[in-house]
Order: structure tokens, then sequence, then C-alpha cells
């Protein structure tokens, strides 16, 4: 055999994993991740997100899913608690299954605890929970910004945004110097959580010798401009989010750096492929949810299958016997669950196995399945629905590559993908790389934002099972 024809063999028979950016339209991929990077500046939490996406949504058409008309085609959203949102658009008539695409838009942050405020040594503080899994150290000494409501003994809702806006003040939570920390065996070198205390003030109400008076103003502050007593703190939802703004990375621009890629890059490529679709191939649904990071738990998480009831009064009103038809429809319903998957850090390669290793620029991550270790918690999708997932994207021209979250005995970690899988849905795992996943300013790659958008444009315009 020559050289020639070995190299020619090689060819057809090799996987070769290249970079995306070869075979995408650059101009293209940077005016959709300047769009992203619009939105993300004012979805930094659930709530956040989910009226920015109303907000978007109301503009193309759709409306509340109780004023949906079920004769025509349907294009309507149906916000859950303020923190979830299920996007639907159904053709007139529905056949045989949905196409699902389902993310997460909860990120791992900092809460407020119900009791916050406290004063020591001429300093107000506010005691914290953190949220998800987070390297404790990397939320020191950066800028902060709280974000939630707070539900005053009327009643009454209060928005509360400090820090995100030009003229905001910051928070802080403050590290121990180097020259104090030089002991190995010191507390601050093992972070516990309750040292991650938040600065809010350090101004006394009164120079009079009384006690707590930077507490006291500090409260006098939220009283004067929020309405709310420290009671009312109790009935809050407070978050730290860090408040620095998306911005693009590398001399060539080809990267975004933000807080809370993970997961909300899937949300908006996925709504906006949802809404840049000229048609559906079968009725689409798009889900946001919320405390995936926590496991899925609480109402608003995936365990809670909230967008399942709304879609069994819209089949009850065309007609259908919801009991029998939609069992038959969730047997051959597709689920993507868009998640993001880790790209390999060129400075800890050690963490993952190349050959099974996303890379940064190299297009959307499909992961046929997820959990640690021996595979525990996963959802593992079956061979012929990979099949089906990777000749839908080899026919579009999408760029895409399969990974893993790191070497079986180091990495792995669930998505919402289970969630689907338990009631007999197709699911398998589908996203971007993040370089720093869970820190406070996460990596992504713009090929692989856009390359996940066509994607899931692809599955909600094209895919059938």
């Amino acid at each position: 055999m020559t050289k020639k024809e070995f190299e020619a063999l090689k060819k057809k028979l090799s996987y070769s994993n290249e970079s995306a950016w070869k075979v995408l339209e650059e101009k293209k991929v940077d005016k959709f991740s300047k769009e992203y990077m619009e939105f993300m500046k004012v979805g930094k939490t659930e709530r956040t997100l989910v009226e920015e996406s109303v907000k978007i949504l109301e503009k193309k058409g759709y409306v509340p899913i109780e004023k949906a008309d079920p004769n025509g085609e349907v294009k309507a959203y149906k916000v859950y608690r303020s923190k979830t949102i299920a996007i639907y658009r159904i053709p007139k008539d529905i056949k045989d299954g949905f196409n699902v695409i389902a993310s997460h838009i909860d990120s791992p942050r900092i809460d407020f605890k119900p009791h916050p405020i406290y004063e020591d040594t001429d300093v107000a503080l506010a005691k914290t929970h953190y949220y998800g899994g987070i390297k404790k150290y990397q939320w020191f000494n950066i800028p902060l910004a709280i974000v939630g409501v707070v539900l005053k003994e009327n009643g009454e809702s209060v928005k509360v945004n400090v820090g995100n806006e030009p003229g905001d003040p910051v928070f802080v939570i403050s590290d121990l110097l180097p020259h104090l920390d030089r002991d190995p065996n010191k507390k601050c070198r093992d972070i516990s959580g309750e040292l991650l205390n938040l600065i809010v003030g350090s101004k006394p109400l009164t120079f009079e010798k009384m006690d707590s008076a930077v507490k006291v103003n500090v409260l006098k502050i939220l009283n004067e401009k929020y309405g709310i007593v420290e009671e009312d703190l109790m009935s809050a939802e407070l978050e730290l989010v860090p408040a620095f703004e998306p911005r693009e990375l590398g001399f060539d621009r080809s990267m975004i750096a933000a807080y809370g890629h993970d997961d909300k890059i899937c949300a908006y490529a996925s709504l906006r492929a949802l809404l840049d679709s000229r048609k559906v191939a079968r009725p689409a649904v798009v889900v946001f949810f919320d405390k995936e990071e926590i496991g899925s738990d609480g109402s608003t998480g995936a365990k809670n299958q909230f967008w399942l009831p709304p879609l069994k009064k819209l089949l009850a009103l065309k007609g259908k016997d919801v009991n029998v038809f939609l069992d038959e429809l969730i047997e051959n319903t597709a689920v993507l669950s868009s998640d993001v998957s880790a790209a390999v850090n060129p400075t800890f390669k050690e963490a993952h196995e190349m050959n099974n290793a996303a890379i940064l620029g190299h297009g959307v991550v499909v992961t046929k399945y997820t959990g640690a270790y021996g595979k525990a918690g996963a959802s593992d999708a079956d061979a012929e629905f990979v099949w089906k997932i990777r000749k839908l994207l080899n026919d579009n021209k999408v760029p895409w590559q399969t990974g893993e979250l790191g070497k079986v005995d180091v990495g792995g970690g669930g998505t919402v993908a289970k969630f689907f899988a338990e009631h007999g849905m197709h699911v398998i795992d589908m996203g971007p790389a993040l370089l720093g996943m869970h820190s406070p300013y996460e990596v992504a790659s713009k090929a692989d934002l856009y390359s996940s958008y066509l994607a899931y444009k692809a599955f909600i315009s094209k895919f059938k099972m």
C-alpha cells in the first residue's frame, strides 16, 4: 500500500474532530453572540431571565397559554412561579409526539440567609448560604450585585436589583490579606461556607454610642428605598451574582466570558431556535427549569414536570382523549437535555481523557450519558436515538463533537435528562463546552454557542422519530 493510498483510507475510515470555525459564517456567529451577550446582561437570575424571555416572546406574538386559541397553531407560554417557563409551538393537528428542548436557568451563586444582616467591628455584613457547586475562594474580592424579590408584610412584592447598573454600589466578600494568611493550617485556607459574609455598609446612623448603629443605618436605607423592614427579609429571595458584564475574550474576540453560561447559554440558544424556525417538524416545547444545580428538587425543578398539565388542557380543548393520547405521544417524544459540557483546559489536561473530551470551539457537544463513576445517576441514550441525532446534525452540516465530564474516576455530573427518561421519552444531552464551569466568570466559544443554536433549530424544524 502506498502512502497516498494509506492516507486516503485513513481519511475515509477515521473520525476527525475539527474546529467549527472552518465551516461557520463568522459574521453570523458574531451577530448572534452579541445578541446573546445583551440578553445575559439582564438575565443573570431565574426571575430576570424569565421576565426577559417573556418580553421577547410577546414581541414575536406569543401569548399566555390561557389565551391561546386551541383551534389554530398555538404559540404560547406558561410561566410557573416566576422562575420557570414553558414555551409551546403546537401545530393545528397533533399526531405523533413532541420535540422538547429542556434547559435549566439556575446557576451556582450565593444566597442571603433568611435573617442575614448583622454588625461586627463597626461593619455591617450579611450572612449567606452558597447555592450549587462552587469553589468558594473564587467568590472573594469580586464585585457582587444583589438581585431578587422581597415580600413585605402586606404581601406586596418588591424587586431588588443593586450592583448591575452604572453608578450602582457593589458588594464584596472580603478575603484575608496574604500577609496574615501564611500558615497552611489556618481556617482561611480551608474555606468554610460561614466565612462567605457580604460587606453591606460601614457608616453608623449616629455617632452617639448606640448599639448596632451601622446595621440600623443599612436597614434605614433599605426601608427608605424599598419600604421594607428586617422581618421582610425572611420572606425574600435575594441572590448574589457577579456584577461584571459579559465581555468578548481574546485578541481574536472568539470567546465570551460571562457569569451563568451554565446553563443560560443553552436556554438562549433554544429560545432563539424556536423563534427563528419557519416551521416545526412536530409540536415543539422549550422548557427552562430551576433548581438543576441542587438536584432538580423543589417545585420549580425538573422533577416537577410543570409543563405537562397545560399540554393536557390543550389536548382536551382539541377534543383528544388525554389519558390515552398523551401516553402515546410521550412514548414517541424526543428530548434534548440542553446543558453544557466541560471543555479541555490546556493547563489541567490531566483531568480529561483526551480521546473522549470536548474541545473549545469544535462545535456543540453530544453527550450520550451523564452520571458519575459507574454512570450512577445517569441518563444513557440508546444507540438508535444517538444515530438519529447524529444523522440530523450531519445532514444539516452542524459542527458537533462528543464529550464526557472528565475522566471516569475523576469527574461526572447530572442533568435534567433523567427526569424525562423516567417517563419513557427519548432523551440525550447536547450543548456547548465551557472552561471554568461553575466559576463567577465562565468561558464559552462563540462558535460553540452558534453551533448549539443551529443544532436546536434543526431539531425543532426537521427532526422526526
